[in-house]
């Protein structure tokens, strides 16, 4: 048993307390009355009732590991893993994360492919992990109720068909035949929200006028999102489904999904890091292919509408929609011929709770976009929040003025769309059901768990 003294990042709070960790969860969570802030571990061992031995760390803050909700780790066959990634989020201070289902040669769209990403995660994971499912078009609904028996966080599907085997497009009649089957379980269906038809035309077009970093965003404008959006809400207000937009990356696409919530629909929306980070003007502008996502990385005055989206509770979850490509995938000046997608698993927690220091946003607001609406979302049993009786994942963290660099981490890169960012949060100390996973320089292997929402 660890008995810790230190600033608490609770879901409604923030506050000097004590946490106390027996075997692999908490067993007390409890904030102090301010006038004993410093007082000795002593005499609030004696006020409070706990352990004179308890570790002092009042000038750390003790934060929930985070949930990310959007990890695509084995995209390009023979370049990342289950090793691989969840190192990169053993060090970032995720503590689960939510795989999604388009693996290269391995659609999880069946029993037995589940099974097989299942025994891959078990065997070679250094965090804990939950697993989308999704549908392959030719087979329909029909694998639905096992893959959610299996223990499926949720179903992932695409208004868009990126790859027609790896990632195919799933039409709309079809989408709706899901969320019924999903309503029946109370299984969340999250969805890539931009139409298809529109960006096939559009990116013809474009690519005929140009190629530099423009034409990516002149090849999906905002208004190509936000009728897929449009598309998905109303598919899961008519089957009455839980459904989720998984990268919102404009003003009105938040704002669509509030219009929804408001209405009484079981709708959530994420919003992914490079969105609240990033910009056309700056990172587009300058690193061209490395910043391609879909949808695009919009305009600076977006940002700045999504961080005032998000401080007005729009923002239901944060992600990094994670996939790590070669170089080679990413170098190509022309934009069309690049890969979409960024690595983020390591700076998810540190680079977002640094954004949210210098917008003067509560850190307790940050640890529910993080940690306690994801485990929500996908009904991650005893995860999320600092709480007694919950699995014990939690950071360690310092306030620290440092500059991140990919080489320096576990990613195997040399480059990064967050290259040299400032970051003023570092994360001393990780630990996964009171597991330390990271001590500040190195990963820990343990023996990591498939969260399993059917165990809630």
């Amino acid at each position: 048993m660890k008995t810790y003294v230190s600033k608490l990042v609770l879901k409604d709070t923030i506050g000097i307390g004590v946490l106390v960790v027996k075997e692999e969860l908490f067993s007390r969570v409890e904030l102090f009355l301010e006038k004993d802030y410093q007082k000795s571990i002593k005499e609030l061992a004696n006020i409070y009732g706990f352990s004179e031995d308890a570790i002092d760390l009042r000038d750390k803050i003790i934060f929930p590991s985070a949930i990310d909700s959007q990890v695509h780790s084995r995209s390009q066959a023979n370049n990342e893993d289950f090793e691989l990634a969840s190192k990169q989020a053993s060090a970032g201070g995720i503590s689960v994360m939510v795989e999604m289902p388009y693996d290269a040669g391995l659609l999880i769209s069946n029993a037995n492919n589940f099974n097989k990403k299942l025994k891959d995660g078990l065997e070679n994971s250094y965090v804990d992990f939950a697993l989308y499912a999704t549908i392959n078009p030719e087979d329909g609904i029909k694998n639905i109720e096992e893959l959610i028996k299996l223990g499926a966080c949720g179903f992932k599907l695409s208004l868009f068909g990126t790859d027609p085997v790896r990632f195919p497009r799933i039409p709309p009649y079809l989408m709706y035949e899901v969320m019924l089957e999903c309503a029946k379980y109370d299984v969340m269906v999250g969805v890539h929200n931009e139409d298809h038809e529109s960006v096939i035309y559009l990116t013809e077009k474009i690519k005929q006028e140009r190629t530099d970093y423009k034409a990516h965003n002149l090849s999906r404008p905002e208004w190509v999102e936000n009728i897929a959006v449009n598309t998905i809400y109303e598919l899961g207000a008519s089957a009455r489904a839980k459904a989720h937009v998984v990268h919102a990356s404009n003003k009105r696409a938040l704002e669509i999904a509030n219009n929804y919530k408001k209405d009484g629909y079981k709708a959530s929306v994420e919003c992914c890091l490079h969105y609240l980070i990033c910009s056309e003007e700056d990172e587009v502008r300058r690193l061209n292919g490395i910043a391609k996502i879909n949808p695009p990385i919009r305009d600076l005055a977006n940002k700045e509408a999504i961080w005032e989206c998000l401080k007005n509770g729009l923002v239901d979850v944060v992600s990094t929609d994670h996939v790590r490509w070669s170089k080679d995938r990413k170098s190509n000046d022309n934009i069309f011929l690049n890969s979409s997608g960024a690595a983020g698993l390591e700076v998810l927690l540190p680079l977002f709770l640094s954004e949210c220091k210098k917008r003067n946003v509560d850190l307790s607001l940050a640890s529910k976009l993080l940690s306690t609406n994801p485990a929500k979302l996908f009904k991650l049993p005893n995860k999320g929040e600092l709480k007694a009786g919950n699995d014990a994942d939690f950071v360690i963290l310092s306030e620290a003025t440092y500059k991140y660099y990919a080489k320096d981490g576990f990613s195997n890169l040399d480059y990064s769309l967050y290259e040299g960012y400032e970051m003023l949060y570092k994360i001393n100390e990780h630990y996964v059901r009171g597991n330390k996973v990271f001590d500040g320089k190195n990963v820990y292997k343990f023996n990591a768990k498939f969260i399993n929402p059917n165990e809630n």
